[in-house]
């Protein structure tokens, strides 16, 4: 699957950030022996090299990184542990390949103190049989958006729930305001199935049942307002085979009035380069059924440990280090990664160095998983299920239950297997 969009691409930042080797509230002592560990993350997640130094010198430690693309990640990880080696001894771990990676004992469990775990909300992805496996250390949560000036056209408030969200699509497309006003990706791909899954949290709270089986009457519910939304011609068709960054880029090019999407949108909103809704586009709370949603989701990146490690210890060390406060806050001024600890997005936020933030900071402490019993490991499979029906269903091929049909069988297969 394709890599989410988790970082800012051109945060708008102020003031000036002091680099720092490793955290205050994770204070290391150097090894009595000099270390190297291998560190395999893609591109965005290179420390810059001078804090890679800094660790060393603090530590003793050497980190050796591999940079290699996400799409390969999996791959190699899953290619090394065949031959019983460690592709690296730290490694990247996306939030949906958990579930597969704790099933094939792929990663070493990392002790954290329950200060840190309550300090970053999209760890629960990652935290299994009280275990935790991996620790982000960037942030996608999914958030709302929507441009105040096209919706103070026709007198329209911020929306409150998706039955707004319905009403003010209509009225838009009524009054000729806009000919697409919501836009929601629908292509056969990663983006449209997280973008169900997220649909359906914020407003039933439900995706699954506590067995792992689909919830039905919210999947539905869910398809039909999609369903809706295509047959009054409120979603740009074009959006079946558009990937989802070119769907969400609708909200910048004044295209679209309404959406749910990803964190990193925040900054693109308010970038020359990108945005022609400079000033427009107010960052909320999403929507829920009925009032603001209470939950969200977040498609996190995360670290881990390689329990075929020769050196653990020092890896896990690099892994305190690299996802702490300080660390944190210098990846956000050095690599734009938002931050996934609370106490640091709310510095940031707090400090003016996110323009337009509105209610990151409200909306971020609502991340839980969707899923009751985490994230399974047929997550790929039943992912694949899900977005092809749901293309097939936009395209007017098959019905919303007819869809949700087709999903609820195949999850229940994979259960079975």
């Amino acid at each position: 699957m394709r890599k989410k969009f988790l970082l800012a691409t051109s945060l708008v930042l102020s003031g000036t950030i002091i680099l720092s080797g490793c955290s205050k509230d994770e204070p290391t002592t150097k090894q009595e022996k000099n270390q190297e560990i291998t560190f395999m993350i893609p591109d965005w997640g290179v420390p810059p090299q001078n804090m890679l130094a800094e660790f060393e010198k603090e530590t003793g430690i050497k980190v050796n990184v591999e940079t290699v693309s996400w799409d390969d990640m999996r791959n190699k990880i899953a290619i090394a542990a065949s031959g019983n080696k460690a592709a690296a001894d730290v490694f990247e771990v996306d939030w949906s390949w958990i579930g597969e990676f704790e099933k094939a004992k792929w990663l070493e469990p990392i002790e954290l103190s329950q200060e840190d775990i309550n300090d970053i909300p999209s760890i629960s992805t990652f935290i299994v049989n009280g275990q935790v496996l991996a620790v982000p250390y960037a942030n996608d949560f999914r958030i709302g958006y929507y441009n105040k000036v096209i919706y103070e056209q026709v007198g329209l408030d911020e929306p409150q729930t998706w039955n707004d969200v319905m009403a003010d699509m209509e009225i838009l497309k009524e009054k000729n305001i806009l000919k697409y006003p919501y836009t929601f990706p629908l292509n056969a791909n990663e983006a449209t199935t997280t973008s169900f899954i997220w649909l359906t949290y914020l407003r039933d709270g439900k995706v699954f049942n506590e067995d792992g089986t689909l919830n039905k009457e919210n999947a539905l519910t869910t398809l039909n307002f999609v369903n809706d939304m295509l047959k009054k011609e409120l979603i740009n068709p074009a959006n079946l085979t558009l990937n989802g960054l070119d769907s969400y880029r609708q909200i910048l090019s004044k295209d679209a009035a309404f959406m749910i999407g990803p964190t990193s949108f925040i900054a693109r909103a308010v970038d020359p380069t990108q945005s022609k809704a400079i000033g427009e586009i107010e960052v909320i709370l999403p929507p829920g059924k009925d009032g603001k949603t209470t939950q969200t989701m977040a498609l996190t990146e995360a670290v881990g440990v390689s329990s075929l490690s020769e050196n653990k210890e020092a890896a896990k060390e690099f892994v305190k280090w690299y996802t702490s406060q300080d660390t944190q806050r210098a990846f956000f001024k050095e690599i734009s990664a938002i931050p996934t600890r609370t106490s640091v997005l709310n510095a940031v936020i707090d400090a003016g160095e996110i323009k337009n933030p509105g209610a990151m900071k409200e909306t971020s402490v609502l991340v839980k998983s969707p899923f009751p019993n985490g994230v399974p490991a047929y997550y790929a499979e039943m992912s694949s299920s899900i977005y092809n029906a749901i293309n097939s269903m936009a395209s007017g091929n098959i019905t919303p239950e007819e869809a949700v049909n087709q999903i609820d069988v195949k999850i229940k297969e994979l259960l079975k297997n």
